[in-house]
């Protein structure tokens, strides 16, 4: 019997275990990270990230920048002014103007469908917002929210700002029933009103708990 070939033998069965098990503790680790990474992303906010200018007219006021409410817990809307579903988030942002504006909450309305600089004064006096609605331009809005031309969303898209001027929340391009619920918006808002000067990470982990 040749000796050396029966320990090279057993040495290739050794090697041949070894990556069948090196193969299967990779695939293991992948499934385990893949977990955790979907785990993760369900339940934790979006990256809190400073919200770039935009620049929107409000009728009979003029040009504004969302960087002048620098200091202000920011609601900001984009809508379409035909849009049944923005004129209902319209009601709800009064509600919560009259309610939470003597602490810091400031919403915002900014229109961008076809024609709004002509239908957005409508829009206002119909819905009897209590808070600022202008209108900018296309291009803008989806430069703002970091979506192309040819991407397709949802409107109303929802923006809460905190008083640095950093996003903690965006609605998702086409949505989610979560993102509309009041109950939702609120527990959002006031976290960031409760958010101390510095202290992000409190409203980003209140607004993940939130969604759970």
């Amino acid at each position: 019997m040749d000796v050396s070939r029966l320990f090279e033998g057993r040495s290739l069965h050794w090697i041949l275990e070894k990556s069948v098990l090196k193969q299967a503790f990779l695939s293991l680790i992948g499934v385990f990270v893949f977990s955790v990474s979907t785990f993760a992303a369900s339940t934790l906010a979006p990256a809190i990230r400073k919200a770039p200018e935009v620049a929107f007219t409000v009728p009979g006021k003029g040009q504004e920048l969302l960087s002048q409410y620098r200091g202000k817990v920011v609601a900001l809307e984009f809508i379409f002014t035909t849009c049944p579903h923005c004129q209902a988030a319209s009601h709800l942002m009064s509600r919560f103007q009259n309610e939470l504006g003597s602490r810091g909450f400031q919403a915002i309305d900014v229109a961008f469908n076809d024609n709004s600089d002509l239908l957005v004064s409508a829009f206002a006096k119909e819905q009897q917002t209590t808070f600022p609605v202008g209108w900018t331009t296309r291009d803008q809005v989806l430069a703002f929210l970091g979506i192309s031309a040819v991407d397709r969303f949802v409107v109303p898209q929802l923006i809460l700002i905190d008083r640095e001027g950093m996003i903690h929340y965006q609605t998702p391009p086409l949505g989610d029933e979560e993102s509309y619920k009041e109950e939702v918006i609120r527990s959002r808002i006031e976290a960031l009103l409760s958010m101390p000067s510095g202290h992000r990470s409190a409203a980003l982990h209140h607004s993940a708990a939130s969604k759970r």
